[in-house]
């Protein structure tokens, strides 16, 4: 059962990471640095990583099931606009 649960946090992750790197350029009102492909791409990359480390790291910190939903469904998103912000400063 926690394999269908990560292939399906995965999924969502991945669907995220498209919708965030979408809404970069409307939410930071600027050029995209490495254009729209790039700011899915990284958005993409940091919601996953970030979404399965979440997974793994909040249960065995001690923290039940509830909580560690609910750090998959906003820590990846902040962390991958963190980024993408990060990105379009660092290219200024």
């Amino acid at each position: 059962m926690e394999l269908m649960e990560l292939i399906i946090l995965i999924v969502a992750m991945v669907i995220i990471g498209l919708f965030l790197g979408w809404l970069a350029g409307v939410i930071f009102k600027d050029d995209r640095p490495y254009g729209l492909a790039g700011d899915i791409g990284i958005a993409i990359v940091c919601t996953v990583l970030t979404g399965a480390i979440d997974w793994y790291v909040i249960p065995a910190m001690g923290f039940s099931d509830t909580l560690r939903n609910i750090g998959i469904l906003i820590e990846p998103a902040l962390v991958a606009l963190l980024v993408l912000w990060l990105i379009r400063r660092a290219k200024r």
